[in-house]
């Protein structure tokens, strides 16, 4: 287990609500007016692709390409492996879902609360009222980002088990999967940057930096084995 990486990630986490929290830090406050301001404009009448592209991104079924996306990474990741089989990434895919179960119940009963942008806002533009189709472009809570703390999940893990590559791959498409929901006025820069990332450094450690997450990986692992058993040597999984 390394101590001083875990306190030293809970710290960053710390000192990020810290800058979010403390009333006399304008940062955030800022950053989030301007970015949604810059985004917000181009949804007019006289943009109508524009307005079709960003809905079409904030869809469920954008969500659906992103979980192919993170399914694609981890089955790359595997092959790529020289450790471990598919058990291994099997084991790592399910203890990433129990990780994000557990995580998902702690955004729930968070004390933090507060609207998306496009409901603070009354003069702002609501890109579903462009397109024929289901879209979501605002939230009665938006803080935490849900969509944040999951892709943060996947590329903590990726981070943590993956190489050089899928590393790299994974930061890109938690991007991809953050990217639309700023940019469509559903969440605030600081849900993200604030909210989801200083809940990642605050508990995402304390799974990945000990024994808990290759154990319960190993675990699975094994029991995998034994269900399904292979004669192919030099698979160590």
């Amino acid at each position: 287990m390394n101590l001083t990486r875990i306190l030293c990630l809970n710290a960053l986490g710390v000192l990020l609500i810290s800058t979010w929290w403390i009333p006399q830090f304008t940062f955030w406050s800022t950053v989030d007016d301007s970015v949604f301001w810059f985004f917000n404009q181009f949804i007019t009448m006289d943009n109508p692709h524009w307005n079709a592209t960003l809905a079409a991104l904030n869809n469920r079924k954008f969500d659906l390409f992103v979980i192919a996306g993170m399914l694609t990474i981890m089955s790359w990741a595997c092959v790529r492996d020289t450790r471990g089989g598919w058990r291994r990434w099997l084991g790592i895919g399910l203890t990433m879902v129990i990780t994000a179960g557990l995580m998902n119940e702690v955004v729930r009963h968070l004390p933090f609360h507060h609207p998306s942008p496009t409901r603070f806002f009354d003069d702002a533009s609501l890109v579903s009222n462009f397109v024929h189709f289901t879209t979501k472009d605002s939230a009665g809570n938006s803080f935490p980002g849900d969509h944040g703390v999951m892709a943060m999940i996947f590329a903590g893990f990726m981070l943590t088990f993956g190489d050089r590559l899928t590393r790299g791959a994974s930061i890109l498409l938690v991007a991809i999967a953050i990217a639309p929901r700023v940019m469509v006025g559903a969440h605030w820069v600081s849900d993200i940057m604030v909210g989801s990332l200083s809940l990642a450094l605050l508990l995402l450690p304390w799974v990945l930096c000990t024994p808990v997450a290759r154990a319960l990986t190993t675990w699975i692992s094994r029991r995998l084995g034994r269900l399904f058993p292979t004669s192919t040597k030099g698979d160590p999984s």
